[in-house]
Order: structure tokens, then C-alpha cells, then sequence
């Protein structure tokens, strides 16, 4: 096999864009997921740069791979980013031998870091209260948000769901909501007859069509979820509308929109539903994922406890 000259950082460079337009245009990877890929990759560019390294493609061994986690490590990052590094670099090499461009891919010889276990936070009904508490619902944009949170917590969404939704995903009759979660997997899930009404208001509220001071008419008539000027919400605006609430609520810093999420898990296993339901309503691919909420629960396990112990 002819073994590329590197004029090393440009070489994985212009392999790197590459891989990232495989990644969009036949992985079909969200705009996230490319983003996350050349943040990593960029980093192995940076490291040829730095260490003025002049080997060809096919000759970056274990050893390289290693002078480049020892690079990270001088970098201060946490094990968990030198370990999503670590992972994006072996997902780029496979591809480069998919594509015949090496013989061998050097980082499967390298193991990932050892992670330390962190559980997810919860927190509880009264304080998902508080926060629900904070948007002014007499104000179009305030029902807007308390909408949004109330589907959220009925059904577990992703912000990026939420985001997503259109008129056509929601059936209130039938009280579901189809969705478009990780991967563009689709999946039906059951929403409460109290988060439907809330969609239903918001999307007949008088000030839907008007234009006034603070907000434009609808003007994207396919989104349920408009930003102040009739367009649909992005993820990332939601995330900061989210953050200002929790802000307003006093539990900024302690918990983000992700650990609502992880909340509501808890709270559905706490009051009797079963992990495989949980999985399935939370577009989790690995039951795995859906298990620690079982580690968190401190109610859970003084149930499981006091059934279980013969003296309790």
C-alpha cells in the first residue's frame, strides 16, 4: 500500500473534512454530533503542528497515538474529554481504513481511560414546581416556556425534541407526540391529558397570529415552539430560556436542563414504572444507560431495602 507524505497537520486536516462530510452526507450524523468530531479531530491536527512530527499516514503507530493522549493529559483536560478524543480518533482511523488509506488502525490498540463513576443528579417534585413557577404565564412568551416545560416533564424529551416538534407530530386526541431523538430515531411517546392541554392553549393563544411590542406573528406554521419572531425555537434557545428559569428559581448551579431529564427518570422510577418503559420513553438505546437511574433514588432504595431486609 502507498504510504501518504504527511505535510502532517494539512494532511489530517483535508482528511478530516472529508471524514466529516461522510459523516453528514452518508451517516446522515446530526449537526452536533459533526461539530463534537471536528473539535476532537482538530486537536490531533493541533499536536502534529505542535510536535512538528514528519511521518506518513500509514506510519502512525501506538506509539504516536500515545505521545498524542500524553499531549492531551499536559493539556489538563478531564479523562472524560481525553476520552471522547481518544474515541473520535478511533472512529476517524476506522474510516480511513475503510477507505484503504492505512492497513491498520493504530488507536484499537489503545484502551480508553478509566472513568470515574459519576451518578446524575435529581432533584424533586416540589423543586421541578419551582421551576414550572417561573415563567409569566399571562405573557404569550411565559405560556409559551411553561408549555415547553410541561411537555417536557410529562414525556422526557430532549431539548433538541422539543425543538423538533412539529403540528403534525402531536396527536392530542390520542395523547402522543411522535419524535425525531439521537441518530434520527423515531419514536411515539405518551404525553399527560394536562400536557396536552397546555399545547392545545398555547397553540390557539390569541397572540399566536398578532404582531405586538415583544414578538412576531406566527410565520413558521409547521413548529409548535416559536421564538419572538414567529420562527421555530432552536436547541440552543431553548437551553438558555431553560437556564434563566432555573436562574429565576434559585437552582442555577446546582442542576442544568439535562438533569431535569434525569430527574423525571427518577421520579417515574420511584413511583413504579419499570426500567424498560423508562428506556423506550427516553429513546435510550442501551438499557444500560437507563439503569444508574436506579443507583440514584435514595427513596427507591429505602423501598427495596425495607422489602427486602427481614428486620425492617
Amino acid at each position: 500500500m502507498a504510504s501518504s507524505p504527511l505535510p502532517q497537520e494539512s494532511m489530517i486536516g483535508e482528511l478530516t473534512i472529508r471524514y466529516l462530510d461522510y459523516l453528514r452526507i452518508i451517516k446522515n450524523s446530526s449537526v452536533h454530533t459533526i461539530r463534537n468530531y471536528g473539535i476532537d479531530l482538530r486537536f490531533f491536527e493541533t499536536y502534529f503542528k505542535e510536535e512538528k512530527l514528519e511521518i506518513a499516514l500509514e506510519e502512525i503507530s501506538r506509539k504516536t497515538i500515545r505521545g498524542y493522549l500524553a499531549w492531551l493529559h499536559a493539556q489538563t483536560l478531564n479523562k472524560k474529554t481525553v476520552a471522547r478524543r481518544l474515541s473520535s480518533l478511533r472512529s476517524f482511523f476506522k474510516y480511513l481504513q475503510r477507505q484503504k488509506l492505512i492497513s491498520h488502525n493504530p488507536v484499537e490498540e489503545i484502551d480508553n481511560p478509566k472513568l470515574d463513576k459519576s451518578l446524575p443528579l435529581s432533584i424533586s417534585y416540589e423543586q421541578i414546581q419551582q421551576f414550572f413557577n417561573q415563567p409569566d404565564i399571562e405573557t404569550y412568551l411565559g405560556y409559551r416556556d411553561r408549555t415547553m416545560m410541561e411537555l417536557f416533564y410529562s414525556s422526557g424529551l430532549r431539548l433538541s425534541e422539543l425543538a423538533g416538534l412539529d403540528r403534525q407530530d402531536c396527536d392530542l386526541a390520542n395523547l402522543t407526540v411522535k419524535l425525531r431523538g439521537k441518530g434520527k430515531k423515531e419514536r411515539i411517546v405518551p404525553i399527560t391529558k394536562n400536557a396536552a392541554a397546555w399545547i392545545e392553549s398555547y397553540l390557539h393563544h390569541p397572540e399566536r397570529h398578532l404582531k405586538t411590542e415583544v414578538h412576531a406573528p406566527q410565520i413558521d406554521e409547521q413548529a409548535i415552539f416559536l421564538n419572538k419572531h414567529g420562527y421555530r425555537l432552536t436547541t440552543r434557545s431553548i437551553d438558555r430560556l431553560f437556564d434563566q428559569h432555573l436562574t429565576q428559581s434559585g437552582l442555577a448551579g446546582k442542576i442544568t436542563p439535562h438533569t431535569l431529564r434525569h430527574s423525571i427518570a427518577t421520579h417515574w422510577l420511584e413511583n413504579g414504572m419499570d426500567l424498560k418503559t423508562i428506556q423506550l420513553l427516553l429513546g435510550h438505546s442501551s438499557p444500560t444507560t437507563t439503569t444508574i437511574y436506579t443507583q440514584v433514588s435514595t427513596k427507591l432504595k429505602k423501598k427495596v431495602y425495607d422489602q427486602a431486609h427481614p428486620r425492617a
